[in-house]
């Protein structure tokens, strides 16, 4: 899957994350246990651990993170990952720092993806999971095109939660 090499919105840049990014994201989220309560690691206790996570990240062949700055680049202070899981499918995955909680900015990050996924000749959806909990996340979802589809029983664990796998509701914009 060939991903592109970033996006740009009015207020944000997506970029691939990159080792050096590691720094910011420890400092506006990886360690907060509220931004990370519905992810599927805990809060990292030390800079070593968002430097093995950061290097885990960077680019596979299915998939592609990227870090949200501001249009000018600056510090990461939020990441956007994008998986190819199967032929004409999509997945992602999404986390921001809590100090931009509330402004739209996981909207307006989500909205030129979706376009982008489903103007893809051979892609024929785009998805994601929110936890049963996750108000915010749905909405955010809702916000960019995307339609509930559905609850996945037991389907994730949410290790900040419990240890058993959480219910979530399944969302996705499909190209007709």
């Amino acid at each position: 899957m060939i991903f592109p090499s970033g996006f740009v919105t009015s207020r944000l840049r997506l970029r691939p994350i990159a080792a050096g990014d590691a720094e910011a994201i420890f400092a506006a989220y990886a360690r907060d246990a509220e931004v990370t309560r519905y992810l599927t690691w805990r809060p990292h206790a030390s800079l070593h651990e968002t430097e093995a996570f950061v290097a885990a990240s960077i680019d596979g062949p299915a998939h592609r993170t990227y870090v949200l700055t501001d249009p000018d680049g600056g510090s990461a202070f939020g990441a956007f990952d994008l998986r190819a899981p199967a032929a004409g499918h999509l997945s992602f995955g999404y986390v921001l720092a809590r100090a931009h909680w509330g402004q739209g900015l996981m909207t307006e990050a989500l909205t030129p993806v979706v376009r982008w996924a489903l103007a893809r000749p051979g892609i024929w959806r785009i998805g994601a999971v929110a936890d049963i909990d996750n108000i915010a996340s749905a909405r955010v979802m809702q916000k960019a095109g995307l339609v509930r589809e559905g609850i996945l029983r037991r389907w994730l664990v949410h290790p900040s939660l419990s240890a058993a796998p959480r219910d979530c509701v399944s969302y996705a914009a499909v190209r007709d």
